[in-house]
């Protein structure tokens, strides 16, 4: 059975007719569906902003005294030649030799260690091979053991220390590979955008400390350097440190570490894909008005909607927009960030163009959608289906498409674009990507989209009891 008569059948939806799918054009892998106007926030991965540092207080400098011998710089080699890749920083726990890193810092030899390995640097030079033995892609943390021990400055106690908004905080790291540094800031509450919690912190969070600690005036260890805000000025993130500390729980209880990461990544995408849809499906979705339609929308904390319109064109059609898409995505790889969804709807309208050529229009908007690269190492082509179909109120040209992620077994990237048919000079285009899931939790997400697609009655539109 093919995917779109699949998801219709659960439905209840009727299909008409079946034609060709237009050939998808070819974009990088992972791309979901840009919206209409983009949130203006994306947090990015610590490891690719340049910016200068300003100078320590008195304060940072007797912490970094204290921290400095504890600091790791964690490097990814090329196996063959031991060449540099990528590098981010780590700390040492305790007086033991696990230390607490990124997720990111270390993807390359995490998924790939055959072809990269991980190498560590102190502050006096020394340096050593890394053994990789667990990883929370969910939270953006690893833990790893090098061939020294700590001082036993940075502690992960069983009752963390607790923060005030404006408390000062510093993070350590190695920022644009310049050497060992502090920057200081202050500790802005919890971020509730994410997906997971994050503290947000107002201070500079550069490229190379990623995975670097964030400490209290007292030393506490508060978060883990993870990211920033590439349009903001000083708005960076931390992971919370009890995330670590139970990564590190789980390390400690470790018998041998995993032979193949790519398992336990896909297990804990998996949960996540499940967390997410429920989250996502808990309540029906909302219906805003887009002229005779009624669009299904989310807006939530972790998902944000925008709009716009041409209606100041000097064109003789009018096209409205309304986006919404999830904040935050989890990193896997540089060529892959997942688990997200997004939601777009393109209402087009014209009273000057012909049927015939606003029909032209409409054909042309609904084939320049894209669905996915046939050539991305991270996922397989995408296998699409299009019908002609009816919800309760709307007949719809409906195009399904699915993407298989070759390394992760049972995840896979949802899209449905749905085009309405029932006017001559009226247009709806929606469209759904829902990207990392399981191909039952696709076709739930994609089915409920579908069935919430209305038009309004006309008789309500005409104002008639």
């Amino acid at each position: 059975m093919k995917l779109l008569d699949t998801a219709l059948l659960l439905a209840g939806l009727s299909a008409t007719g079946t034609h060709a799918a237009p050939a998808p054009a070819a974009l990088p892998a992972a791309t979901a569906a840009t919206p209409a106007k983009p949130p203006p926030a994306t947090a990015a991965p610590a490891a690719t902003e340049n910016a200068a540092l300003p100078p320590p207080s008195s304060a940072a400098q007797k912490l970094y005294t204290a921290a400095r011998a504890d600091i790791l710089q964690v490097r990814v080699l090329l196996k063959n030649g031991r060449t540099q890749s990528s590098v981010g920083s780590g700390f040492l726990i305790g007086t033991g030799d696990l230390v607490v890193t990124n997720y990111h810092v270390v993807s390359q030899f995490a998924l790939d260690p055959d072809t990269y390995v991980g190498e560590w640097v102190d502050t006096a030079g020394q340096r050593g091979n890394v053994e990789l033995l667990a990883v929370d892609v969910l939270h953006d943390l690893a833990v790893i053991r090098v061939s020294r021990h700590g001082t036993g400055f940075f502690k992960m106690p069983a009752q963390l220390a607790t923060l005030t908004q404006g408390q000062y905080l510093y993070s350590m790291g190695n920022p644009l590979d310049l050497g060992f540094a502090i920057s200081e800031g202050a500790y802005n509450g919890v971020v509730t955008r994410s997906f997971y919690d994050q503290l947000m912190f107002t201070g500079p969070i550069n490229s190379g400390m990623s995975g670097g600690p964030s400490v209290t005036a007292s030393g506490d260890v508060a978060g883990i350097n993870v990211s920033k805000r590439l349009d903001g000025e000083l708005v960076s993130f931390l992971v919370p440190a009890r995330y670590a500390q139970q990564l590190l729980e789980q390390a400690a209880h470790l018998n041998q570490p995993p032979k193949d990461f790519k398992p336990v990544v896909t297990a804990q995408l998996l949960a996540h894909q499940d967390a997410m849809v429920a989250r996502l499906l808990a309540t029906p979705l909302s219906l805003k008005a887009m002229g005779p339609y009624r669009v299904p929308v989310r807006e939530s904390e972790q998902m944000r909607c925008w709009g716009r319109s041409n209606v100041k064109a000097d064109k003789p059609y009018t096209i409205d927009n309304t986006s919404c898409a999830m904040e935050s995505a989890i990193f896997i790889s540089g060529a892959l960030q997942t688990g997200q969804v997004s939601m777009r709807h393109e209402f087009l309208r014209s009273s000057e163009l012909g049927a015939l050529r606003f029909a032209e229009l409409a054909s042309t908007s609904f084939k320049n959608e894209s669905f996915g690269s046939y050539k991305s190492a991270s996922l397989t082509g995408p296998h699409c289906t299009e019908q002609f179909v009816r919800n309760a109120t709307v007949p719809l040209r409906a195009v399904m498409c699915v993407r298989a992620y070759r390394k992760f077994p049972g995840l896979y990237d949802f899209s449905l674009l749905a085009a309405s048919t029932d006017e001559p000079l009226m247009n709806l285009q929606s469209r759904i990507d829902a990207s990392g899931v399981s191909y039952a939790n696709g076709l739930r997400v994609t089915r409920t989209f579908l069935e919430a697609l209305a038009r309004t009655p006309s008789n309500k539109l005409a104002g008639k009891p």
